[in-house]
């Protein structure tokens, strides 16, 4: 039965009206103002520095692995190479003794006439042949420890990379939703890319001493981009660039921010007594920087920002764990 023709017009005019609605871009979902996409960004690259020293971790334990897997083998390589020469080396001298013409143990030494020489001479062959087969029998041994160490060594790097692939992949998640983030940013005219070649600003607090070297290289990077994993020297993250820093200061910190945290545990300082200098760490230890004086600190915030210096007010200390005095 046909619908009374006032409720059919109805029907189509709200049927129109939400085709109209699906047909036009962003008309049902606004997009958010620049503050808040930056403090959705903020958020994710919370989660994601955690996740990233995670990866940094992971891929610094995979390095250490297969370096000490690649040591052992190569030790191996010439265990074993030393190993095959020596039993060469019987071989060659059981052949010779075969063809020495398959006489008895002393007749071989015939040919001498002082008796003694002869005793002499059949003592020192037998001792020849004892001494490569203990040599033999001694490589042998060490080469099968070596072996075994190796092959704990490959499983072990087997582990690493296991336990990396496994970070990565959350990583990728979580770098999917801040690509997706920073497009809106740059759409909306707030994303900040950085120089790589910036040359900073000059440092001018009251740092001395090593502080002061590790501060004024910070300084020097300010305005260029922060980049997941990256150690320079055109781009950071939050503890590549305290670990370059304090490196131009002679002092060789860990790669992520957690071993940093822990390197530091018999070096931490009350957050009332910061210095220059010191190591700033946020509860999670998800990020880091580090203190300027004057109440400022330097440090590389997070994707779509800079390496910059900013004020050390009420919501940065709020979010800090603990401060570390290299």
């Amino acid at each position: 039965m046909a619908l009374p023709t006032r409720l059919g017009r109805t029907a189509a005019a709200a049927a129109l009206s939400m085709v109209a609605l699906a047909a036009t871009p962003g008309a049902a979902v606004a997009e958010p103002s620049p503050a808040k996409a930056r403090a959705k960004l903020v958020k994710l690259n919370e989660q994601a520095d955690q996740v990233v020293e995670r990866y940094n971790q992971a891929t610094e334990a995979y390095k250490k692995a297969k370096k000490k897997y690649g040591t052992l083998n190569t030790e191996l390589r010439l265990k074993d190479a030393r190993a095959v020469a020596l039993r060469d080396d019987l071989v060659r001298l059981a052949v010779n003794d075969y063809q020495f013409g398959r006489l008895r143990g002393w007749e071989r030494f015939a040919g001498q006439a002082d008796p003694q020489a002869i005793l002499n001479s059949m003592a020192s062959f037998q001792e020849m042949t004892e001494s490569r087969a203990a040599k033999i029998r001694a490589y042998e041994a060490a080469t099968k420890e070596l072996r075994d160490r190796r092959n704990d060594a490959k499983t072990t790097l087997a582990e690493a990379d296991a336990a990396r692939d496994k970070v990565s992949d959350e990583k990728s998640k979580i770098e999917k939703l801040i690509a997706e983030q920073t497009k809106l940013l740059r759409r909306l005219g707030a994303f900040k890319t950085g120089d790589p070649n910036s040359a900073g600003i000059k440092y001018t607090g009251p740092a001395s001493g090593n502080a002061r070297v590790a501060l004024q290289f910070a300084f020097a990077q300010v305005g260029k981009p922060y980049r997941f994993g990256g150690t320079g020297p055109g781009s950071y993250d939050c503890s590549g660039l305290t670990q370059a820093a304090w490196r131009q200061a002679g002092v060789e910190l860990p790669r992520t921010t957690w071993t940093q945290w822990s390197w530091g545990s018999a070096r931490r300082v009350p957050l009332n007594a910061l210095q220059p200098g010191d190591l700033l760490f946020s509860k999670g230890l998800g990020h880091m920087g580090m203190y300027a004086g004057n109440g400022k600190m330097v440090h590389a915030p997070q994707t779509g920002d800079v390496i910059k210096v900013v004020n050390l007010d009420d919501y940065w200390r709020t979010r800090l764990l603990g401060a570390v005095r290299p």
